[in-house]
């Protein structure tokens, strides 16, 4: 039972992710590399970390998005997998098409790094069943790419579908976030055929222990370790 972290070129929260599962949680974890063709033997979850996996040239998530380790993870997230995206990982999420929409370049054109206050909109549900259903907690941010967009009838179907899983407390005037414009304050999204899928901008792995000031991103993680469990269990 088993999480792999894919390291993609431009990857630099790999290690981090590594170092809160396997060390925080003393959890089994495996490394593995953009072009390998198979998962780790015995991967019951996965993380696409944050980093700038191709530089993000074209886009943001659009290269990596083609990697041969892609269909695998395609394969294991369509057969009711859990897999987390965070950062460059939603990013990757949404160019794969396993969620929808994009994310463009924050609305004011900067890069933002630091800690938000996000709603867990759909706690109780899948890798967020460690969460309450509107628990409140607070997570640091590093990017110049988290503006979430979609149509309105694909947000409006988010919504109806609660897929909404993380939303950013300070939003303007329009319901957007204040942070980086993102649409409706749309901060992580579920997917999935069982809402296996997670991506959110916020990183939980930068606060997953005393030493990293708070422990509301561990959260994340153990419920995705827990649904790998189950997971592992059901297949044996």
């Amino acid at each position: 039972m088993t999480t792999a972290v894919v390291t993609f070129p431009g990857s630099n929260c790999d290690r981090d992710c590594v170092h809160a599962v396997g060390d925080a949680l003393g959890a089994p974890v495996a490394r593995s590399w953009h072009k390998d063709h198979e998962l780790p033997t015995g991967t019951t979850s996965v993380i696409l970390p944050g980093g700038f996996s191709y530089g993000d040239y074209l886009r943001c998530g659009a290269m990596a998005a083609l990697s041969p380790i892609m269909a695998a993870v395609k394969r294991f997230a369509d057969a009711g997998g859990p897999v987390l995206g965070i950062c460059n990982g939603f990013q990757i999420l949404c160019e794969a098409r396993l969620l929808p929409g994009a994310l463009l370049r924050n609305h004011d054109g900067l890069f933002h790094c630091q800690d938000v206050e996000l709603e867990v909109t759909a706690g109780g549900i899948g890798l967020l069943a460690p969460f309450d259903r509107r628990q409140r907690i607070v997570l640091p941010i590093a990017h110049g790419e988290g503006n979430y967009t979609a149509d309105e009838a694909t947000l409006d179907r988010l919504e109806a579908e609660g897929r909404v899983a993380f939303r950013y407390l300070a939003r303007d005037a329009a319901g957007n976030g204040a942070v980086n414009g993102a649409r409706r304050g749309i901060a992580g999204l579920l997917g999935g055929p069982c809402n296996n899928v997670v991506g959110l901008m916020p990183h939980p792995e930068r606060r997953s222990g005393a030493h990293l000031h708070g422990s509301d991103g561990l959260l994340l993680l153990r419920g995705l370790v827990a649904a790998g469990a189950n997971l592992g269990e059901a297949r044996a």
